[in-house]
């Protein structure tokens, strides 16, 4: 499947000339405006003239334009989280059934829960009680982890080690994933293969799969993913057909399963 990025300056435009209607009748309902530009036009003002008086209403009411401002961030929110949905049913396989990804909590559950992470990401590690926390309390929930290493080198170098645990002893990959998460200090390709192989990992097997670039097509393919929903940093969620960026905490993502469930 091609993935095409959203044009963001199309939905802004859009929202943009929808909000200036707005903004065009809420100015001209107002009778010292109307008669303010009634009298340049009796006067056979220019359009400098004209915009002089409309720059001038405008300077008066300055709160006018605070409501501009948040009617243009609702509709680009919007258009942005349609297009979202749209996006997201159009790639459900590969997001949602992807047999690259890792899956913690209940592999068979009912709700499914995705989230795009980087060992490097200090939000994802805040994150990862809330995470399991929501696996303790709902047996029917299905986490698919998808790698995104966007922070470095070494968040490259610490995920390639990630996917070979996961091809070589796949029982073992929700230790890894949580010794990952929970060890302090920036991850890398050493911290990596010493949890590995304090996990049981053959280190001559691990190394040999290290060196196997498929593994790494993952990343690009999640990369294509979050792009195509504007997701740019680390955690991000997808929880049906929503996008949700950032450390949004246990609470917010309780109450969209809960939604779910429903």
């Amino acid at each position: 499947m091609m993935f095409v990025p959203f044009q963001n300056t199309v939905f802004a435009a859009s929202a943009q000339n929808d909000t200036t209607n707005e903004i065009k009748n809420r100015i001209v309902a107002d009778p010292n405006f109307i008669k303010a530009v009634g009298e340049a036009i009796g006067n056979q003002a220019t359009d400098d003239h004209i915009r002089e008086v409309v720059k001038d209403y405008l300077v008066k009411n300055p709160e006018v334009m605070i409501e501009v401002q948040e009617a243009l961030d609702k509709k680009q929110a919007q258009k942005i989280a349609e297009n979202q949905s749209s996006a997201i049913n159009s790639m459900k396989d590969e997001i949602f059934n992807s047999g690259n990804d890792a899956v913690i909590g209940n592999p068979e559950g009912k709700v499914t829960l995705v989230e795009f992470f980087d060992y490097n990401c200090g939000y994802c590690k805040k994150a990862y009680p809330d995470m399991q926390t929501l696996i303790k309390n709902n047996p029917n929930l299905r986490i698919v982890l998808k790698d995104f290493p966007i922070l470095g080198p070494d968040s490259v170098k610490a995920h390639i080690v990630a996917r070979a645990v996961l091809k070589l002893i796949p029982a073992k990959y929700p230790e890894f994933h949580t010794e990952m998460l929970t060890s302090e200090g920036r991850a890398n390709e050493e911290k990596a293969i010493k949890i590995a192989l304090k996990l049981g990992v053959d280190e001559k097997k691990l190394r040999d799969a290290m060196k196997d670039e498929k593994l790494q097509q993952v990343f690009s393919t999640n990369g294509q993913i979050a792009y195509a929903l504007n997701i740019s940093g680390t955690p991000s969620y997808i929880l049906g057909d929503e996008v949700l960026v950032g450390a949004v905490g246990e609470n917010i993502l309780k109450q969209k399963i809960g939604l779910i469930e429903k």
